[in-house]
């Protein structure tokens, strides 16, 4: 059986994807929106950046009061480090290009 890391899955509360590379900078994500749909962004997510140097914590947050108070208005909505990140169940290639994008910073 192959191990999570390299298998594309839906993420659980407080997994973090590549936790064993202790060398990549840790990123913490909050995954908004109703379980459906925070779940296949999750799995999108750690298909994305699963070969990338870094690591990510997930967490989910399914209150949409919270999620208005933090400012979200998309379903789902992916927050990575206070900020939000990416709307909506947004494509693969769209979430590679945006994580290359904040590496590159």
């Amino acid at each position: 059986m192959k191990d999570l890391q390299e298998t594309c899955h839906i993420m659980n509360e407080g997994e973090i994807l590549n936790k064993s590379n202790l060398e990549y900078p840790l990123y913490h994500g909050i995954i908004y929106g109703d379980k459906i749909s925070s779940a296949k962004l999750s799995k999108r997510v750690s298909c994305s950046v699963k070969h990338m140097p870094l690591r990510l914590e997930f967490s989910f947050e399914y209150d949409t009061l919270k999620a208005i108070e933090n400012g979200i208005t998309k379903d789902p909505t992916f927050v990575l480090d206070g900020e939000i990140f990416l709307e909506g169940l947004v494509q693969a290639e769209e979430i590679t290009k945006a994580f290359e994008r904040k590496l590159n910073e």
